[in-house]
């Protein structure tokens, strides 16, 4: 009996060792990750938002270090970069030269799943909170691209804990009271001269 078990042993790791996929000993294909980057041509939060650019870049970085942590947490799931696109160009247009939603962008665009996470200023949760309190000030601006910034603040505290009730119930409200956000106008901000383009 012992040497029937040897022997049953030894052909296992050659079967594992060719690959043999229909005994379930060969390692699972990588996830294919099919992203479209953000386009963030026309600046849809210019410079008179009421933002220093240090708040900016601060913003961008946690942003984007949350997108990363998540696509690798998810395995590049396609819920994962389409809240990633989000989130990246969120980042993008509050801060355009922002090393790390520019980095992750590029890797996801050409199929790459980032290998590291990143750290990380704030838990998820205290991010979270950070997003509503910052979307509640901007809300009571009058400039559009000010409201705008709100509603994707709220949306992503929201969607970032979902346990944060109060970000959640101002996600519902802000829902009734407009309809679901149009991300378009933040993912695809086209130049106008592009958009002129495009229609003729």
């Amino acid at each position: 009996m012992k040497g029937f078990g040897e022997l049953r042993a030894r052909s296992l790791i050659l079967l594992a060792s060719l690959g043999v996929a229909g005994l379930g000993l060969a390692e699972p294909a990588e996830k294919e990750i099919n992203f479209s980057p953000p386009i963030t041509k026309k600046a849809v939060f210019g410079t008179s938002l009421s933002m220093l650019d240090q708040e900016r870049a601060d913003y961008a970085k946690n942003l984007a270090h949350y997108s990363i942590n998540m696509v690798i947490e998810k395995k590049g799931s396609d819920e994962s970069l389409v809240m990633a696109r989000r989130l990246l160009a969120v980042a993008l247009h509050l801060s355009p030269r922002n090393r790390d939603a520019l980095v992750v962008t590029f890797q996801l665009q050409k199929g790459v799943l980032p290998k590291k996470t990143k750290k990380m200023d704030y838990s998820p949760e205290v991010f979270s909170r950070l997003l509503l309190s910052r979307a509640e000030l901007l809300g009571k601006q009058k400039k559009e691209q000010e409201k705008l910034l709100a509603r994707c603040f709220i949306e992503l505290s929201a969607l970032i804990d979902p346990h944060n009730e109060d970000a959640v119930y101002a996600f519902q409200i802000q829902n009734i009271d407009h309809g679901e956000l149009n991300w378009t106008q933040v993912t695809d901000a086209v130049a106008e001269e592009a958009q002129a383009d495009v229609s003729e």
